[in-house]
């Protein structure tokens, strides 16, 4: 008797990944599940901020949970953010580098499923769904260049996709896959309620920031002010925290948008100068570069925009750098200036 495969999902904590899960253990597999951090993904940024106003969980952790499937968590986020200032494929609609993702990540499974003695990669992924990476001829390419020929399972096409190497075999039941294609959702939920998950981040594919325009715009603009070489995962994080405005190409100011990112915006400060309203509720805003002499009145007329204080004449706005101290009665800033400097 034949033993049986083991493969190694792919899971977001999205419903697809899930799904995917649960289809390939019915076709007959043992499976494990591996969840990769990226350092662009929404859930780990609002835990990173310390975000209180909104439940931060780990969907791909509860859902494994639910399934009562392994799960390893993987930190790829050093690795990971090289290949998306410089990705071979180019970008999506933003600065998504969908192609290049999956490859990186497929790699990575690969190299998880080999060292751990697994014997295929699965994934949630359907023909369709997605323009630019979920194509057949883009599925295909992605599957070569990660390594996987023959050894990656996309359980939810499979059936409008050549077989792998395992259904050939026989030792996965192809008959117990399925044909979903294109970007319609029906399929899945109706799969969901069969197999009763209630567990899953939404939207589909979500979580990652780099999908986003407004984040988009503003790592567009990091990677130019003052250039990729010196971007970080911790600045990645940085990104997705308060309004960025930036007064020149050495000089950007970032104002927090809530108590949770003025609070992180303080952590962080470092030998930055730090900015605060005096006399009432405000913003605390981080100033990023170098400042001139000339720059001061208007880096505070933006902070004072955004206090409790923005219909007044004159309001106070203090800088703090350790024991310096710099105060400046300003005018709050006009609708048009804010919308001329802000990224």
């Amino acid at each position: 008797m034949k033993t049986k495969p083991t493969g190694i999902g792919l899971l977001s904590g999205g419903l697809d990944s899930a799904l995917a899960c649960l289809v390939t253990r019915d076709a007959g597999a043992d499976v494990r599940c591996i969840h990769f951090y990226t350092g662009f993904c929404v859930t780990g940024q609002n835990s990173r901020v310390g975000r209180t106003d909104r439940p931060i969980a780990n969907h791909a952790l509860q859902v494994a949970a639910e399934m009562g499937v392994p799960l390893d968590l993987v930190d790829i986020s050093v690795e990971y953010l090289p290949m998306v200032l410089e990705p071979k494929h180019g970008y999506g609609r933003n600065m998504n580098p969908c192609i290049d993702c999956r490859v990186f990540m497929l790699r990575k499974a690969r190299e998880h499923m080999e060292r751990t003695g697994a014997d295929f990669v699965f994934t949630g992924e359907v023909v369709g769904q997605r323009p630019k990476s979920q194509v057949k001829t883009a599925l295909r390419a992605i599957e070569k260049e990660a390594g996987l020929d023959g050894r990656l399972l996309r359980p939810l096409s499979a059936k409008i996709l050549p077989a792998t190497a395992l259904e050939r075999e026989g030792r996965i039941d192809r008959q117990k896959l399925y044909a979903l294609a294109g970007r319609g959702r029906k399929p899945q939920l109706e799969l969901a309620r069969r197999y009763g998950i209630k567990t899953y981040s939404q939207p589909a594919g979500g979580c990652c920031f780099l999908t986003d325009e407004a984040y988009s715009n503003k790592f567009r603009d990091a990677i130019t002010h003052p250039g990729a070489d010196r971007l970080s995962v911790d600045d990645v994080v940085v990104l997705g925290v308060g309004r960025h405005f930036r007064f020149s190409p050495i000089l950007k100011l970032i104002v927090g948008r809530n108590a949770a990112e003025n609070n992180f915006l303080s952590r962080i400060r470092g030998d930055r100068w730090l900015a605060g309203v005096v006399g009432f509720n405000g913003p605390a805003a981080l100033v990023v570069g170098e400042v001139a002499d000339d720059e001061w009145p208007r880096i505070a007329s933006v902070v004072a925009r955004y206090s409790d204080g923005k219909e007044e004449q004159s309001v106070d706005v203090e800088f703090v750098r350790g024991p310096s101290v710099k105060r400046l009665s300003v005018t709050p800033a006009s609708a048009d200036l804010v919308v001329a400097l802000r990224i």
